[in-house]
């Protein structure tokens, strides 16, 4: 039978209430079922649904994107394992998105991302963290909750709070912070050069919003220090290969370098071209990320030093914040996960014992 053929019979005299009993009743029906009627459409979780309710909200199947500025670099491996243990937990399926360290990429990713419907949350670790504040807007507007995880999702790179109104969460350790603590490591090791200290410093992806919050810390430091200078730049993309060959470079341009500073990808590389002119005890290698072989490295005096970061506990807080936020619609606001790290986050040979690494560098 058609709904329209139906919608005719139940028009039918035959079946009008014959009694007042059973009019009072097809009014309750009715009033019931107008009730229901009323209820909003959008909500994934409705108080007057079947199955809902605060037992059914701590119970229910989540899903749960989460958007990796790039899957492939050893650091995201412990950051998404973490996430996806935790969540699995919970009753969260996780998918991960790879933004292979391209804005214009991860920006399409979240935008078809909030298109499909599909997710209840959004954990964010932002190539570009300026450039999706209005997706950002957008997502929290469709009900979807957003908890930023390793990198800053607005402008402020040295802010650790959320940007944007409505964000569960922000966990952050801003590279802001990682950059003033190279600066701290570089003016220590500049100390012990007599005359022009000559830097030469490795980006990751010159233009990413993470390598613009380094530099800018690490130059706020040292620029206190007018006998440093930083006379030679190169980009690694997160490899020891880079590291390497943009290494050979600055140090063929620039062979009395003192100090070369970059991720500890990079200065995997770097190592090997520092070692193969035999200047391991003039040039300090400092590194950024903390890594189980940098800082061993470190503890060898191989580097001079490390910022080490925690990728993977930064993944769990995260987890555990988004999970707080759909689960009991409670906001964590702004965590740094670094915060309790030994001598605020600097790792050298007299103290670098007091230091885990969290990754495979």
């Amino acid at each position: 039978m058609s709904v329209t053929d139906d919608r005719k019979r139940r028009r039918q005299p035959a079946d009008r209430p014959r009694t007042r009993a059973a009019a009072l009743a097809a009014l309750l029906v009715g009033g019931a079922l107008l009730a229901g009627a009323c209820s909003s459409p959008g909500t994934r979780a409705g108080a007057g649904t079947p199955g809902t309710g605060p037992k059914a909200a701590s119970t229910k199947h989540l899903d749960v994107a989460l958007f990796a500025f790039a899957q492939q670099n050893s650091y995201q491996a412990p950051q998404i394992a973490a996430v996806q243990k935790e969540l699995t937990a919970r009753n969260a399926a996780v998918t991960v998105f790879d933004g292979a360290n391209n804005a214009q990429k991860q920006y399409g990713q979240i935008q078809d991302a909030i298109a499909s419907g599909k997710y209840d949350g959004f954990l964010i670790d932002a190539v570009d963290g300026a450039g999706l504040v209005p997706l950002v807007q957008r997502a929290l507007s469709d009900h979807i909750k957003v908890v930023a995880v390793n990198s800053v999702l607005g402008p402020d790179l040295t802010k650790v709070d959320p940007q944007v109104p409505g964000m569960s969460a922000s966990v952050v350790y801003p590279a802001f912070d990682r950059g003033r603590h190279e600066g701290e490591l570089v003016l220590q090791a500049c100390a012990r050069v007599t005359g022009t200290c000559e830097v030469g410093y490795m980006y990751d992806f010159k233009a990413s919003g993470f390598d613009k919050g380094v530099r800018s810390g690490l130059d706020g430091v040292i620029s206190s220090e007018p006998r440093i200078k930083v006379v030679a730049e190169g980009q690694d993309s997160f490899t020891a290969t880079g590291g390497l060959a943009s290494a050979q470079t600055m140090l063929q341009a620039h062979p009395d370098l003192d100090v070369l500073v970059g991720s500890d990808q990079g200065m995997a590389g770097a190592t090997q071209a520092v070692s193969a002119l035999h200047r391991t005890a003039q040039i300090k290698i400092i590194a950024l990320g903390g890594s189980i072989p940098g800082l061993a490295r470190v503890k060898a005096g191989t580097w001079f030093g490390s910022c080490p970061s925690v990728p993977a506990t930064q993944g769990r807080i995260a987890a555990q914040a988004m999970v707080k936020a759909l689960r009991q619609g409670v906001d964590s606001g702004g965590i740094n996960p670094a915060a309790g790290l030994p001598d605020g986050g600097i790792a050298t040979r007299a103290n670098v014992a007091r230091f885990t690494g969290e990754w495979s560098g």
